[in-house]
């Protein structure tokens, strides 16, 4: 499974569930062509982290997505779970590049597990820093929209009460 993109219509990030209990889906669409992964609250971050210290070296975009681009296309059906994350920048065409592969599966000794077939699923896709941009914002809002920090030990709190371990 290979996508590639050189444009989007829309790149964003969702999650599904209840706090404490939801799972994150990075999402790309063109048309009428949707490609959905699973990831980590901690993978769309740290993209996120990383797109803005990119985006910070650039000029800031001159347009914005519209914001109900940044939803969730509805069914979501993740075509893999993500692993290796690759990001960069192609300043010949002043687009944001992200290339986003599935988990590989370890042995024991954290050695990847040869597959013959070796039908990792792949997705590269290129982002306008507009798009990047509002990618960022987005995945801020749906990673702080999870549950509250503690003021002490930084753990979750769930909605049923917390041990704090520094309490």
């Amino acid at each position: 499974m290979y996508y590639d993109f050189d444009e989007v219509d829309a790149f964003t990030v969702g999650a599904i569930g209840q706090p404490g209990a939801r799972m994150f889906f990075l999402q790309a669409r063109r048309g009428a062509t949707r490609v959905t992964i699973k990831c980590e609250k901690q993978q769309a971050s740290a993209i996120s982290d990383y797109l803005r210290r990119v985006l910070n070296d650039l000029p800031a975009p001159t347009e914005k997505p519209i914001a109900a681009a940044m939803e969730l296309a509805q069914p979501v059906d993740a075509v893999f779970v993500l692993g290796p994350v690759g990001l960069g920048y192609d300043r010949s065409n002043d687009m944001v590049l992200l290339q986003l592969e599935e988990v590989v599966e370890v042995d024991e000794e954290g050695e990847p597990i040869e597959d013959e077939d070796d039908d990792r699923g792949h997705l590269r896709v290129f982002l306008t820093r507009s798009q990047a941009h509002a990618f960022c914002d987005h995945a801020e809002s749906v990673v702080a929209a999870g549950r509250p920090a503690c003021i002490w030990c930084t753990r979750p709190i769930n909605p049923d009460g917390h041990l704090c371990v520094r309490m």
